[in-house]
């Protein structure tokens, strides 16, 4: 498989990897000023050898990524879960989505494609994740929980069961969500609040 993007998300990927004894072809990124990852060389051009294998986009930020995932004409590759996740077997996941370690889907979730489920976070049963999602680490999402496209979850973050939070929204660190969120809100605190809206 290939890695797009060379920067601390590509790190946690190259774990993934290497706990699903995967090997690693090409890593690419665009900055010219990083040459090497982990000991592995970057490369700085999409070759079309790449174009032909799968290929992950270790990107963070969801806006970046999303750019990247509609302009790329690789190969896509599937879901990659760290080997310490725990998938549950009625879960769907689409391709590109990364699920690190200590992840947990529960069952009837549906997860969308290039989406990062993050260091120990949990997406309990009969959520629906858009794609583009980013659930940071040990952000706890209850049942029931719907998470529109390109939204950011905040380290620690909480959401009760049945909350519909909209599109391209950023939940803060430690927010504790109780209410429906709209499109582009920021919302902090306990409980949420929104703040501003980014669009």
């Amino acid at each position: 498989m290939n890695i797009y993007g060379a920067s601390g998300h590509a790190k946690v990927i190259i774990d993934i990897a290497r706990s699903k004894e995967l090997s690693i072809d090409l890593i690419f990124d665009d900055n010219t000023d990083v040459n090497f990852l982990d000991d592995s060389v970057v490369v700085h051009e999409v070759s079309e050898m790449m174009k032909k294998s799968k290929t992950v986009i270790a990107i963070g930020n969801n806006t970046i990524r999303k750019n990247v995932a509609e302009n790329f004409t690789g190969n896509i590759i599937d879901a990659i879960s760290h080997s310490s996740a725990v998938l549950s077997s009625t879960s769907k996941i689409g391709k590109g989505t990364v699920v690190m370690p200590n992840a947990c889907v529960n069952a009837a979730t549906t997860i969308g494609e290039h989406c990062i489920l993050n260091t120990g976070s949990t997406v309990d049963h009969d959520c629906a994740l858009e794609d583009f999602v980013h659930i940071s680490p040990n952000a706890a999402i209850a049942g029931n929980v719907i998470i529109g496209t390109g939204t950011h979850i905040g380290i620690g973050a909480v959401v009760i069961p049945g909350i519909i939070i909209g599109k391209w929204v950023t939940v803060g660190a430690g927010a504790v969500i109780i209410n429906n969120i709209p499109d582009f809100a920021v919302v902090v605190g306990n409980p949420g609040k929104i703040i501003k809206y980014s669009k």
